[in-house]
């Protein structure tokens, strides 16, 4: 029989581990719980007008993706960035895109093709840095690139909007912070002393001036309404919200709904 005071002694290892044990793991995994890479399968399914396309970061990491060149020279450009468990050759790919504009996709550092592992800082910069290359082209009308952010990626397009000048934002998904996120979604963790991926998104919001448009599901279980609203309310220029009916966080992008205010927004820019 275990005497009631080793007992006790037991009992508060097993606390202990449970206290410390359990932020520690979500410390060290942080990484795998927020980044999915995901592998190029085919290109079959990229159109005729997409190249490849390699940007060089600044810490001579190489950037994999794909220009799908508009139909008109130079082409206004939409930039597009991902979400935490896609490869943008799908979305690149995708037929509803208006012609005349031309479509840049890279994945993410560890995705595809892409050199490298994901970080917040990491991801920023190259942002940034695909950004600069695509704008210095000739190809591409620099005073008509907008930045296109889905997930993840909205917390990305809307860093670049404000350091970069663009004609406009899209962003499907927004949240405010990652953070907040992880609040709503583990609220027996202390996330915001663990979390080191943190893409802070409202402080940006508040200093972006140019349009966007933003797309919510109504039945996102992901990134909840309240987390989109807060980012879009703090952005500080002409900005319209949608609700897209009957859809969730994985097939808000698959809506008839989705494709014409994208091509709306786009036609006015």
């Amino acid at each position: 029989m275990i005497a009631p005071r080793r007992l006790h002694m037991e009992w508060l290892v097993v606390l202990a581990v449970a206290v410390l044990g359990i932020p520690a793991v979500a410390w060290l995994a942080q990484e795998r719980m927020i980044f999915f890479p995901q592998p190029i399968m085919s290109t079959a399914h990229l159109p005729a007008r997409a190249t490849e396309l390699e940007v060089v970061a600044g810490d001579n990491t190489r950037l994999h993706g794909w220009i799908v060149h508009g139909e008109i020279e130079p082409a206004p450009a939409v930039i597009y960035f991902g979400g935490n468990a896609e490869e943008v050759s799908w979305t690149a790919s995708e037929t509803r895109w208006p012609r005349n504009w031309t479509i840049v996709a890279c994945n993410y550092r560890g995705y595809g093709a892409s050199e490298g592992k994901p970080s917040e800082r990491a991801l920023i910069a190259d942002a940034l840095a695909i950004y600069d290359a695509i704008a210095r082209r000739s190809d591409v009308d620099p005073a008509r690139i907008v930045v296109f952010g889905r997930s993840l990626g909205t917390g990305i397009a809307a860093h670049v909007a404000a350091e970069r000048p663009v004609a406009g934002v899209v962003l499907a998904s927004p949240y405010d912070s990652l953070v907040a996120i992880g609040k709503q979604h583990y609220p027996w963790l202390p996330v915001s002393l663990l979390l080191r991926h943190r893409f802070e998104a409202l402080a940006d919001a508040q200093r972006s001036r140019m349009p966007l448009l933003a797309m919510v599901a109504e039945s996102d279980s992901i990134i909840a309404t309240e987390r989109s609203r807060a980012l879009y309310d703090a952005w500080a220029g002409f900005k319209t919200w949608h609700v897209i009916a009957a859809a969730d966080h994985n097939s808000l992008g698959a809506s008839g709904m989705y494709w014409s205010l994208v091509r709306r927004f786009l036609a006015e820019r």
